[in-house]
């Protein structure tokens, strides 16, 4: 009998049966060691979140008129929206409660850059332009105060 077979031998036990008594694997039910600042607001909502602000800011700054005052801001504003998701994958593979609560402040000053560079840019004459500026402005908004929310809790 190869040893990947899984058929059930004369005797009723498959091969990987022999081989788990072999090493006394224990039957017992392990629990999950989820950490207690682990939540499932932190696990579930946030895989999507921050990179929406990331992708709504690179649509954004394709309909901005490209002047000298606006391409430093829209350099440092596709950083910082990119930044705020880049950090919040690292928070969520985070290996201790203090490396969590870094991660996320992180995250938090991002959001707040995002603001201000979003403040600074020229928007042009364009109502639209204006109003999705205050759109993604109010967005990184929530954002802060989220991980402000998250922060406090978990700290």
């Amino acid at each position: 009998m190869s040893e990947w077979n899984t058929e059930r031998v004369i005797d009723g036990s498959s091969h990987f049966d022999r081989c788990t008594d072999r090493f006394q694997i224990p039957n017992k039910r392990i629990k999950s060691q989820v950490p207690k600042w682990r939540t499932a607001l932190n696990h579930a909502i946030w895989r999507t979140e921050p990179s929406s602000l990331r992708n709504q800011c690179g649509r954004f700054v394709k309909q901005l008129p490209r002047t000298v005052s606006n391409t430093e801001d829209v350099r440092q504003l596709v950083r910082a929206s990119g930044s705020v998701a880049a950090n919040w994958i690292e928070a969520d593979e985070a290996l201790s409660k203090k490396d969590f609560l870094m991660r996320a402040k992180i995250c938090r000053k991002e959001s707040k850059e995002s603001r201000l560079f979003l403040r600074l840019i020229d928007a042009g004459l364009s109502k639209d332009s204006v109003a999705a500026r205050e759109t993604l402005a109010a967005e990184a908004r929530e954002l802060t105060q989220i991980f402000s929310s998250i922060i406090s809790k978990s700290g």
